[in-house]
């Protein structure tokens, strides 16, 4: 007999539908269990896994050879999940159950299988429940575990489901199941302003705070350069309170990348807040940018729509950090591999951080410096000339005095904060609105910048000194002229002004040879 389940592979971001056809027959010799449709490892294996979860949830199938063909045959199919579908479609095929027509020819079913019939978790549950519904089905069985993430999707009926007999009931009639909702819109923003860390904490670094506020409110990268200990990496860890909410496109965007990379909890529905990526130094290419001889989302991806925070620059491989170059301006990463060719999306904010030198207190007020010129000219030269061109904003962090943190109050909250760069964001959100895939000013193009980022003779003279002065190169104009931009909407100016662009040349003072004849 013959049967017919609906399922889904993971490629790339997105899932495509696969259709296992199980057949089986009475053997004239001995019985043979054969996959075709090029399963992988993980796929071949399922044999053991399904032949001993039947048997151990009291199920006969009989001494019967089956042939699974994996639809369409020529695209690779790869992991566990599709474990379930092949058991269903072997259950049904040898009249071990009785499955209900109307319900097994418009359900979707993924899930690894135990040994002992548990169900368990899968990666990718929400772009698989996004193609099943595009599909027109209107059932989906999936893990437990991977019921919420699944059942965001609306017109389709989720049920998360912990055991193989669960579902061999349900199908048979012989049980009911409680389908899985979510209040989507209800959980997402109510989750949006909850953050474990606030900028009031942060006492003394205005200087500081205020750069981060300019790079929020435009979307530009920022490199902050200061001595060990003086809060480069706990101010950055604060950037994404005051951040602009995600919007419920992005919201769903960001989830898909990270259920496919298997990073939701379980208890997770939809991301509600901007994600914070942090690598250790040690990364290597395929770990960033994502690959793999099995497809994975590097970390860029998976900052997409957040935050990517590299601390120690300098220690990072030179070979990694050059990989940044394109994506940075492009917000998309294409990866060619012998066996696939994948376009990711990854429009995130870079935020570096990085010691003056390599003692770390060059420029120190109380520690001196042992190192020599060269060797500082060197240390900085571990990052490349056009990527920290790519860096619109560059930032000095001091120490803070024992005398002013201990007497400085708190400081200014990330609910204000967020509130200015919520309205410029607004003000550039209007601005762009005719403009597919530019939201922010730092996405602007040389077009748009001419259009909406033109300055008047006196900004072009204090631009124009400040280019010689800091030997800068054409990429670090555009970078000024867009950050000119970004404080002129937070003040909400329509025309940038000469202190616009004289605080836009203040965030490049860390450029190499200014920096080094400091």
């Amino acid at each position: 007999m013959l049967a017919k389940i609906h399922s889904a592979t993971i490629q790339g971001l997105e899932a495509v539908p696969i259709k296992v056809e199980v057949d089986s027959y009475t053997p004239g010799m001995q019985a043979r269990f054969t996959i075709v449709g090029l399963p992988d490892n993980a796929v071949k294996e399922s044999q053991e896994r399904i032949y001993a979860a039947i048997r151990l949830n009291g199920l006969r199938i009989g001494s019967k050879s089956i042939v699974i063909n994996l639809a369409p045959a020529d695209l690779k199919k790869e992991g566990s999940g599709l474990d379930l579908p092949i058991a269903i479609g072997v259950l049904s095929s040898t009249e071990t159950i009785v499955a209900k027509e109307e319900i097994v020819a418009h359900a979707m079913f993924i899930g690894e299988l135990g040994l002992d019939g548990a169900i368990l978790p899968v990666k990718g549950a929400l772009p698989i429940s996004i193609k099943a519904r595009s599909m027109g089905l209107k059932y989906l069985f999936v893990p437990k575990e991977n019921e919420r993430e699944a059942a965001v999707v609306d017109n389709l009926t989720v049920y998360g489901v912990s055991r193989l007999q669960e579902i061999v009931d349900f199908l048979q009639g012989d049980a009911t199941l409680q389908p899985t909702v979510v209040n989507t819109r209800e959980e997402f923003y109510s989750n949006q302003n909850t953050f474990d860390f606030d900028f009031e904490e942060v006492k003394g670094q205005e200087n500081v705070k205020r750069a981060f506020e300019v790079a929020a409110a435009g979307g530009h990268n920022v490199i902050l350069v200061g001595s060990p200990g003086c809060g480069k990496s706990m101010m950055a860890k604060r950037l994404p309170s005051i951040l602009p909410p995600l919007s419920l496109r992005e919201s769903l965007e960001t989830t898909q990348i990270h259920s496919i990379a298997g990073k939701l909890h379980r208890d997770v529905s939809l991301i509600s807040q901007r994600p914070f990526r942090s690598p250790h130094h040690t990364i290597s290419d395929v770990g960033l940018v994502g690959g793999g001889q099995t497809f994975m989302p590097g970390e860029i991806c998976l900052a997409h729509n957040g935050v990517l925070f590299m601390d120690e620059l300098p220690e990072f491989n030179r070979s990694v950090l050059e990989t940044l170059r394109q994506p940075l301006e492009d917000r998309i990463i294409t990866i060619s591999r012998a066996k696939y060719n994948f376009t990711l999306p990854c429009s995130f904010m870079l935020v570096a951080s990085m010691n003056p030198c390599p003692c770390g207190y060059h420029n120190h007020p109380t520690r001196a410096c042992v190192c020599t010129p060269g060797q500082i000219q060197r240390y900085m030269n571990k990052i490349s000339g056009p990527l920290m061109d790519r860096i619109d904003i560059q930032v000095e962090v001091e120490s803070v005095p024992f005398e002013d943190m201990a007497r400085a109050p708190k400081g200014e909250s990330s609910a204000a904060i967020r509130e200015r760069v919520v309205k410029a964001r607004q003000i550039q959100l209007q601005r762009f609105a005719n403009h597919q895939n530019i939201h922010c000013n730092a996405q602007m193009t040389s077009s748009l910048m001419q259009q909406y980022a033109s300055l008047d003779d006196e900004c072009t003279n204090v631009l124009r000194t400040a280019m010689t002065r800091l030997d800068l190169s054409a990429r670090a104009y555009d970078r000024i002229v867009k950050v000119s931009r970004t404080i002129a909407d937070l003040e909400g100016a329509e025309n940038i002004q000469r202190h616009h662009v004289a605080e836009a040349i203040g965030y490049r003072n860390l450029d190499r040879g200014n920096w080094i004849e400091k």
